[in-house]
């Protein structure tokens, strides 16, 4: 009964994550992602309640999982530097490499998952509550870290910097097909593979190359941050 109930579960998420992805949280219905899943809408109101619910255990499964990877990585690269800041492109590795990892090989489920998180990112009305409810207390972990190994930075370049960071990865998660047309098909915008071996050198050094003491000896300029 356990594992029925377990199974039930999991093929809801799984439903639920599909059909927002596709359809966005208000384009789907409770009954769309019944249909979907193969059960009765009671089932989905007795495991998770309201939609907002069921949205946000859709949500929290994979973030626990990535946030998980992503700070492994961080804390691993922190050590093998110690006493040292590790370099700026480890600590954007760290960042990227989950997401780009589980996008590529983890399935369809993965990659629904991060079309969801690229539709929520760019919601002006409520994508800034999801993405800091979920995700903002890891990317103060990294901001610290990118703080440690760019002593004396502005802060407003560094998180002008992280939000670039940001709008890559999102327009990367929602393969729009852009860069294919625009390449004639030399880019494949499936290919993330080909996107890591890319990503993380340019968006270093936009990081070494914005965010410099020089910089921050302008008129104006903040250093330091929160902890």
């Amino acid at each position: 009964m356990k594992a029925e109930r377990k199974n039930n579960r999991e093929r809801i998420l799984d439903a639920a994550e599909r059909q927002f992805a596709k359809l966005g949280f208000f384009g789907t219905s409770l009954r769309d992602i019944a249909r979907t899943a193969g059960v009765d809408v009671a089932l989905i109101s007795y495991h998770f309640g309201k939609k907002q619910e069921l949205f946000d255990a859709v949500m929290l499964r994979r973030a626990e999982i990535l946030n998980a990877e992503r700070q492994q990585m961080l804390e691993a690269a922190q050590r093998r530097h110690a006493p040292n800041p590790p370099p700026i492109e480890e600590i954007i590795d760290a960042f990227t490499h989950a997401l780009l990892n589980r996008s590529t090989k983890g399935g369809e489920g993965w990659r629904s998952y991060f079309a969801l998180i690229a539709q929520v990112n760019n919601h002006p009305q409520w994508g800034g509550a999801v993405m800091n409810q979920y995700f903002d207390p890891l990317v103060y972990k990294f901001l610290d870290a990118l703080r440690d190994a760019l002593p004396g930075c502005d802060e407003r370049d560094l998180f002008w910097c992280y939000h670039f960071l940001s709008g890559a990865l999102t327009l990367t998660f929602a393969e729009t097909g852009r860069i294919d047309k625009l390449s004639d098909g030399l880019c494949n915008s499936e290919d993330l593979d080909d996107v890591h071996e890319r990503l993380v050198p340019f968006i270093s050094a936009g990081f070494k190359s914005v965010c410099t003491p020089e910089r921050a000896a302008r008129p104006g300029a903040r250093r330091g941050g929160r902890r």
